[in-house]
């Protein structure tokens, strides 16, 4: 796969832009992603070397419109945590 295809989108949330203070940063990757796959794209895209990666599954939820129940599709989320000094620009200027 590509890299370009392993990294789909930063997570934006509360709770990751607090994790960003300590180095570690959350995307969202495909679910047949594996963490030596994750580790290769961040250094190909960001040009960093990730310390340590942190991959879970995130599950689907069931909603409701009307009377008709649905379900959205489950996601794979990986923690990135990166070196002292280490910044993925893409974050910074939020």
């Amino acid at each position: 796969m590509n890299s370009n295809n392993i990294i789909i989108q930063p997570v934006i949330s509360e709770k990751s832009t607090e994790m960003i203070e300590h180095n570690k940063y959350v995307f969202k990757v495909p679910v047949t992603a594996n963490k030596l796959v994750v580790s290769q794209a961040i250094k190909e895209i960001f040009g960093v070397k990730p310390k340590k990666i942190n991959l879970m599954m995130v599950r689907g939820k069931t909603k409701k419109l009307k009377n008709k129940a649905g379900k959205k599709s489950a996601w794979k989320k990986a923690i990135v945590t990166l070196r002292a000094g280490d910044k993925i620009e893409i974050f910074e200027g939020q």
